[in-house]
């Protein structure tokens, strides 16, 4: 079974591959795109996979755009962290889907079901248009608004918009507000990453997701990555990673 993932982010892509073979032998990822112009490119210039695993949510905007770009004729299982009322969106229409954070036996589930129907129908037209319209609502209200933060047996609370940029160091995840104030969180960064608005916030690196407002100002680096200079200024070097590079010149004007 040749499948194609859409996942923009290395590690979640890499535990998906993981899974897929450990639940069977006969997969083949044949590739991992993680954009909206990588996977129409990819879909245009190689034969249909068998199985499409998408997130909805990539970096340059919704996965629904990749399918209204070009023609896939191949059944897709998108994985989200969307609740419940965008999940009857998808019952609606006839597409499988998986809950962040994804467990393997919820995929070998959708296997399964992949395989039963394989032979019997053909894979569900689908109007994405219609889709991404049923989820705005639930995509507007799927990023978090503050976090709570512990300090001993107090909690405080931040606004998200207040936070410039997040941060690990030495193992800690840290924010750092615009007023300059740095405060050491629970959650990592993965786990972060999954509640911002991603139209506002961008990891640039295994350390660092930025707020765009942060950055003060940009140099181009070495293999085409981008070096930054952000506002609070960090003790850190700031530099887009290599991988990172392309799909953030496109999250830059909001693509």
């Amino acid at each position: 079974m040749d499948v194609l993932i859409i996942e923009d982010e290395a590690a979640a892509a890499s535990r998906i591959s993981k899974m897929l073979q450990q639940l069977d032998a006969t997969v083949r990822v044949l590739d991992v795109t993680d954009s909206i112009e990588s996977s129409v490119q990819w879909l245009e210039n190689n034969p249909q996979p068998d199985l499409i695993l998408s997130d909805i949510h990539l970096a340059d905007g919704s996965s629904f755009e990749i399918f209204r770009q070009t023609l896939v004729e191949a059944p897709v299982i998108f994985t989200t962290a969307y609740d419940q009322y965008a999940i009857d969106a998808f019952k609606l229409n006839s597409i499988d889907y998986l809950l962040k954070p994804i467990k393997l036996q919820e995929l070998a589930q959708s296997l399964e079901k992949f395989k039963k129907t394989k032979y019997k129908i053909a894979a569900p037209t689908v109007d994405y248009t219609l889709l991404l319209q049923a989820l705005q609502p639930q995509i507007k209200s799927a990023y978090q608004k503050r976090l709570v933060i512990k300090f001993g047996q107090h909690l405080k609370t931040v606004e998200i918009a207040e936070v410039a940029y997040f941060y690990t160091q030495e193992r800690v995840t840290h924010l750092c507000t615009f007023e300059g104030k740095r405060l050491p969180i629970d959650q990592n960064l993965d786990e972060v990453e999954d509640i911002l608005d991603p139209a506002h916030f961008f990891r640039i690196n295994r350390q660092f997701i930025i707020n765009i407002k942060a950055i003060d100002a940009m140099y181009s680096y070495s293999k085409a990555r981008v070096k930054i200079d952000l506002n609070p200024a960090s003790v850190h070097e700031t530099i887009v990673s290599t991988e990172r590079a392309a799909t953030f010149k496109q999250w830059l004007v909001g693509k």
